[in-house]
């Protein structure tokens, strides 16, 4: 059995180390299935909720543990075969090839959104679903959410820009669910030279006579770098007449040609990354490689923005599923785990760490769900929902991947020396957490680009008529806290419009929190409402007290509020 010594004889202490491997991460959750229910049609979940349950199951187990294998045994690239012929091949270990089998066919991650016949259901699901099960997905493996998101992502951008016959062509193999026919995805965007900076790309594009274009330069962070297809920014026109981004267009990138011989495109070496080890990120070296033109020519960041955006939704998703699993673990070792004399839980210092995890990690899932629902309706009906689709994607992509980062910072801390060490899930979650404020923009950049919506798409008036609609539409909060919400939530709009009016770009971190917190506070009291959870709106009185009211730091209240936890879930109990 577990930790035992030779002869079946348990350790010393053996039983007060608390272990959550084998817990079905979905039940363990007690707010999963009533959430998933309040988003999703009600025949949909139904539909779901078995998948939900199953996944919860491996999540917590198989999954975990393939996960684990292969952070310690990362993607090598096989640069030339024993005979000496080129092939830059990107080795995977057998655990990752089972976790993509699982995602990509299993589940149809990648796929759910674009065609029906995943999990059984006849239709595109909406955006919902497919977060709703990412958000489990990833508390078991992060690095591999990101060629599932990036696959997404290219099928939806080819969808939207592409020549109807390179779409019909090409969308079959990006939506494929057997592994052997699939052609996952990927973005080639960050130049060394470029960085954030997509004006400076200076990759060249130039067209043939039968219309293809030859791409050469070098791309310096590719991840999914052997993905059948990607989306690559490349400069179509002459820097000299067309500077920046107006020579910048799209382009899809193939890995292999029709004759089934490899493009003309090298990857130079695997990035030795600090998280996301699992999957593998490289050098990409274009050598007039084949490409076809996406979308009109000239414009292409305009049109690479939707794969961003969409990617960096999913960024939200996967910091939102990382808090979730870091309290899970947390929550788990402090009802289990004695010290001085009493369980973890009853201890008010402790109590009040977890409650501060728990905020941070509800108020990114409300936001999942909000944004997921915005998109949904922006691609149905474009105008006001476009507008607040394209606001709320940057403001869960700035403050839940910053939120990550402390939340499973904190529960490292929760379970001690144990959680430091790489046998458990600590620092992995650790590791991976940091990715999310810097792929698909850093926080600076998408904290810029909240301003940049309210500026160039008026849409700060668009998201305050949501988070109205949402409060009038809530559980309302005590008439004690109803001057303050009301205060607070014009302040943080007061705020926004100032910074993006008088272009005031050092307080757009402060005021993209600002709007993040007055969101999710909206949000979780529709929640406590519609989905029947009375903590919701507890959790909605906290994130105006702690993350939007002015508080002194130097007032210690004598009356300070009891910290309440959520419930446990089923097999915690």
């Amino acid at each position: 059995m577990d930790m035992t010594r030779p002869g079946g004889v348990a350790p010393a202490g053996a039983d007060a180390i608390p272990d959550a491997r084998g817990i079905n991460l979905y039940r363990a959750d007690p707010m999963a299935a009533p959430l998933f229910a309040t988003y999703l049609p009600r025949e949909l979940f139904e539909h779901l909720a078995p998948h939900f349950d199953r996944l919860g199951g491996l999540a917590g187990a198989r999954l975990d543990e393939l996960a684990s294998v292969a952070d310690k045994h990362p993607p090598t690239l096989s640069v030339r075969t024993r005979r000496g012929v080129d092939e830059s091949r990107v080795v995977k270990h057998p655990a990752y090839v089972e976790l993509e089998r699982v995602a990509f066919c299993e589940l149809g991650l990648a796929a759910m959104s674009h065609r029906g016949g995943v999990l059984g259901w006849p239709e595109p699901m909406p955006p919902a679903a497919k977060y709703a099960l990412t958000y489990l997905l990833v508390q078991a493996e992060f690095g591999l959410c990101c060629p599932v998101s990036m696959t997404d992502s290219l099928a939806r951008t080819l969808r939207r820009y592409g020549d109807p016959a390179l779409v019909e062509r090409v969308l079959p193999l990006v939506t494929a669910l057997d592994l052997d026919a699939l052609h996952q995805g990927a973005m080639f965007m960050t130049e060394q030279g470029a960085g954030s900076d997509v004006a400076g790309t200076a990759t060249l594009a130039l067209e043939r006579a039968d219309g293809t274009f030859a791409l050469t330069g070098d791309k310096w962070f590719c991840s999914n770098p052997d993905a059948g297809f990607a989306m690559v920014l490349a400069r179509s026109e002459p820097a000299a007449t067309q500077p920046g981004l107006k020579g910048v267009s799209l382009f899809l990138l193939p890995r292999s040609l029709a004759d089934g011989t490899p493009n003309a495109y090298r990857i130079l070496r695997l990035k030795d990354k600090l998280g996301t080890r699992s999957m593998a990120s490289g050098e990409i070296r274009l050598e007039g490689a084949t490409a076809w033109l996406v979308g009109e020519r000239g414009r292409g960041f305009q049109q690479m923005a939707d794969m961003v955006n969409n990617s960096r939704l999913s960024n939200g998703v996967r910091a939102a599923g990382l808090m979730r699993r870091a309290l899970t673990e947390a929550l788990h070792v402090a009802r289990n785990r004695v010290a001085f004399g009493r369980p973890l839980v009853e201890m008010p210092l402790m109590r009040r760490q977890l409650a501060k995890m728990a905020l941070r990690a509800e108020q990114a899932r409300t936001m999942v769900f909000q944004t997921a629902g915005a998109l949904a309706r922006a691609d149905r009906e474009g105008g006001r929902a476009a507008t607040l689709a394209r606001i709320m994607t940057p403001l869960i992509k700035f403050r839940a991947c910053r939120d990550a980062r402390v939340v499973t910072g904190d529960a490292m801390e929760v379970r001690g020396g144990c959680g430091y060490i790489e046998e458990w899930s600590d620092a992995r979650l650790l590791r991976d957490a940091h990715l999310g404020s810097i792929w698909e923009g850093t926080s600076n950049i998408v904290a810029l680009d909240v301003l940049r919506a309210a500026n160039r798409h008026d849409a700060l008036p668009v998201l305050r008529a949501h988070v109205d609609a949402l409060l009038a539409d809530g559980a309302p909060c005590t008439p004690a806290l109803a001057a303050l919400q009301s205060r607070c939530v014009d302040r943080a709009f007061a705020l926004a419009a100032d910074a993006a009016r008088d272009d005031r770009a050092e307080l757009a971190r402060q005021a993209a929190s600002a709007l993040y917190h007055a969101t999710t506070l909206a949000g979780l009291r529709w929640e406590a409402r519609h989905a029947g959870l009375p903590l919701r709106a507890r959790l909605a009185d906290d994130v105006l007290r702690h993350r939007l009211a002015p508080r002194d730091p130097l007032d210690a209240p004598a009356d300070a509020p009891a910290v309440e936890l959520e419930p446990e879930g089923e097999l915690d109990r």
